[in-house]
């Protein structure tokens, strides 16, 4: 008996450092691609490529951020939802992740099966910036301008479902306003062409456009979290002109379902000391943004909370006609173009699907908006 229960011993040992448990231990070995599912430039982008600096030194091994924009960030997600889950290639999300459960019949994966929430690294508030020379200067004075509807006003994004494009749909529920959604593949182009006067407001991450804010070459009217911004103290919360208003974006590293757990809980820790340390925090304040580093076990948690959050939302919205139900067919290059009755599930139509979007040059791309409205 004393033998059996020797050899038992021994067999298990063996299991136990098999060649998963052995990979998991030498990990990592080669450098790490982190995905970034937007376009270089915006805040998911320089978030990403602050944490990749900090874990490569701290793991040893380069860390590499690779942009794969487009679909509403379901182009870089389901990439890394369908990558070997060996560690070795992580992706950066952000809030968009959970709400295109609610907005994609068809996301090219399933967010809960594909994959493993690791940590969630940082929350960022947006803020409702303007041109310069646009004619609103206050918050309320843009509330009665989108209300007055005398001329619509473009909004843009990083892509239908971020939390841009939820930021405005609900801006225009609470102020009765008739905002037009122009969606892109990043926060980056938005930003080019606010600055260029072709759209009129962006409810951007407060990192994008703080640089623009300090020049004065943009003006902040309101932050979309319930408090007002330590970095912003001067501008107030949407919520205390429209109350009830409160749009909170986060971003957080995945991993390919499958991951060893002590690979997930080794980028966990990682993440959790770069938020930790003194230097980052400094930088993120700087930035407007609030570090989180948490467990896989508290992310985890924290993302059905906020699928199920966001799908409320995004319900409610819909029933007031702000998003569509479902994407309708990618309009036409010439003559017919396939629109619904609703300039707000158009455009909602027009961001899910549109190839024609991710082609046009931005400036084109209001043009186009503009083109597609007159015609309905």
């Amino acid at each position: 008996m004393k033998v059996s229960a020797c050899l038992k011993g021994l067999l298990l040992g063996a299991l136990l450092s098999g060649p998963a448990a052995q990979a998991a231990t030498a990990w990592p070995q080669r450098p790490i691609t982190l995905v970034v599912p937007f376009s270089a430039g915006g805040s998911t982008d320089a978030t990403a490529r602050l944490v990749a600096e900090q874990m490569s030194k701290k793991l040893g091994q380069a860390v590499v951020v690779e942009n794969r924009a487009g679909a509403g960030s379901n182009i870089g997600s389901s990439y890394v939802a369908h990558a070997a889950p060996d560690g070795y290639t992580l992706l950066l999300a952000t809030s968009t992740i959970a709400t295109n459960v609610s907005l994609y019949k068809n996301m090219g994966f399933d967010l809960r099966k594909d994959l493993t929430p690791v940590s969630q690294v940082a929350t960022i508030p947006n803020v409702l910036v303007v041109n310069k020379d646009f004619s609103a200067k206050t918050l309320p004075q843009f509330v009665q301008h989108v209300r007055d509807k005398k001329a619509p006003v473009y909004y843009g994004s990083a892509g239908s479902g971020s939390s841009q494009h939820l930021s405005g749909a609900l801006f225009n529920s609470l102020a009765e306003g008739a905002m037009v959604h122009v969606p892109y593949k990043g926060g980056a182009p938005a930003n080019t062409d606010l600055l260029a006067g072709q759209i009129q407001a962006v409810f951007a991450p407060l990192v994008e456009v703080l640089p623009y804010i300090d020049s004065g070459k943009l003006l902040a009217l309101g932050v979309t979290t319930k408090e007002r911004s330590a970095r912003l103290p001067n501008v107030p919360a949407i919520d205390e002109v429209r109350p009830g208003y409160e749009i909170a974006l986060w971003n957080g590293i995945f991993a390919p379902a499958g991951t060893p757990d002590e690979i997930v809980d080794k980028i966990a820790g990682t993440v959790r000391e770069i938020t930790n340390d003194q230097r980052v925090r400094k930088m993120f304040a700087e930035q407007g943004t609030v570090p989180v580093g948490s467990s896989a076990q508290q992310f985890k948690a924290f993302l059905a909370s906020e699928i199920g959050k966001w799908g409320k939302l995004v319900e409610a919205l819909r029933r007031q006609h702000q998003l569509s139900h479902k994407p309708g067919p990618v309009p036409a290059r010439g003559g017919g173009r396939a629109l619904s009755s609703s300039v707000f599930t158009h455009y909602e139509t027009f961001a899910t699907r549109s190839r024609l979007f991710i082609r046009r040059a931005p400036r084109t791309r209001v043009r186009a908006v503009r083109d597609d409205l007159r015609a309905q």
